[in-house]
């Protein structure tokens, strides 16, 4: 089995069954100008691109057969060398010029690098399985997968990698990685550095918790009754009303609230007694949610949700008062036979 050299290709390939459009490749070569990426051959097809990961899988554009031969590379012309011309003498009328290369100018002080960014290298998800074929993610490695005892086990035959644990720089027509200092001008020639460091083949990475990802967070929920209401105020601060979901039942509250920076508090309560969902209702404010349960019937609830646990002599009585920092009632509420005494 040889491996293809043409550009965009590099497929292992069988002599004996190399069709006239076995290889799909590019012809001319990579184009590098200003961060862009692109092929000289296809570059009003395929556009250009940033990614270098994203360059390497810009599909071929001409098909042909496979080949294992050196690719050819065109020599560059040599610039002429810049010579002073000097008047040396001047003498009946004639002037006598004598050429002398140019001085060479004194190399500028280097300046400072820029600190490389930090680059998390990826772990290979041992537990997905692998399709035959699939090519390992790291630079500067072709291997493809076969089979686990092969490729993934740590005793396997073709276990190790070699590879560049850094993405590519381009800068000037240079071309290298960040991990290692090698250096070249041709892309065929970057295409063969040889990796700088051992370790695992990469062929499906693990996934990464994502640090923008939703988290689940708590809301404090005080409450008071009166004889025929239950109020509960849910601490939701800035809770966004449009994606948010309140939803009252008769014997249930349910709550799913999105707060700022990603976080959201999602809660059902089992509440103490039944309630009327039609007469029942909640409102949005900048700091809170604000509940307000009719109850079906006028006794008191003990708590404003149900528990098994034994409380004993503890009665939940209404709210009369309120004070600062409270959510009691702000005006005395009597029932239908106190009112009457009164």
């Amino acid at each position: 089995m040889g491996r293809c050299t043409h550009k965009g290709c590099g497929q292992e390939f069988n002599p004996e069954n190399n069709g006239p459009e076995s290889c799909t490749y590019h012809p001319g070569a990579p184009i590098f100008h200003e961060g862009s990426k692109s092929w000289s051959c296809c570059s009003d097809v395929n556009r250009p691109v940033l990614d270098f990961d994203d360059f390497m899988k810009i599909p071929g554009c001409t098909k042909g057969q496979h080949t294992d031969e050196a690719p050819q590379v065109a020599p560059k012309p040599q610039p002429a060398p810049q010579v002073d011309l000097k008047m040396t003498s001047s003498q009946g009328g004639s002037e006598t010029y004598s050429s002398a290369p140019v001085g060479t100018l004194s190399p500028a002080a280097p300046k400072e690098s820029a600190p490389a960014p930090k680059f998390e290298e990826e772990e290979d998800d041992l537990s997905a399985p692998v399709p035959v074929g699939t090519k390992c993610r790291h630079n500067g490695c072709s291997v493809t997968y076969q089979s686990d005892e092969l490729h993934r086990k740590e005793d396997g035959a073709e276990a190790e990698c070699t590879y560049h644990p850094k993405p590519p720089i381009f800068h000037e027509g240079s071309k290298g990685y960040l991990c290692c200092k090698r250096r070249v001008l041709e892309f065929d020639e970057f295409l063969k550095i040889e990796g700088c460091k051992k370790g695992r083949h990469v062929f499906l990475p693990k996934q990464k918790a994502d640090p923008q990802a939703e988290q689940f967070t708590e809301c404090r929920i005080d409450h008071y009754q009166t004889p025929t209401e239950v109020h509960a105020s849910v601490f939701a601060k800035q809770a966004d009303p449009n994606t948010s979901t309140v939803k009252i039942e008769e014997n249930q509250v349910f709550l799913d609230l999105y707060l700022p920076a990603k976080k959201r508090f999602r809660k059902t309560l089992n509440l103490w007694g039944p309630v009327n969902p039609e007469e029942s209702s909640y409102k949005f404010f900048g700091t809170k949610v604000e509940l307000k349960l009719k109850k079906r019937d006028i006794r008191s609830w003990t708590l404003l949700e149900k528990t098994d646990r034994d409380l004993g002599n503890i009665n939940f009585t209404f709210g009369v008062g309120g004070r600062t920092g409270t959510i009691g009632a702000k005006e005395l509420i009597l029932d239908d036979l106190n009112r009457a005494r009164a």
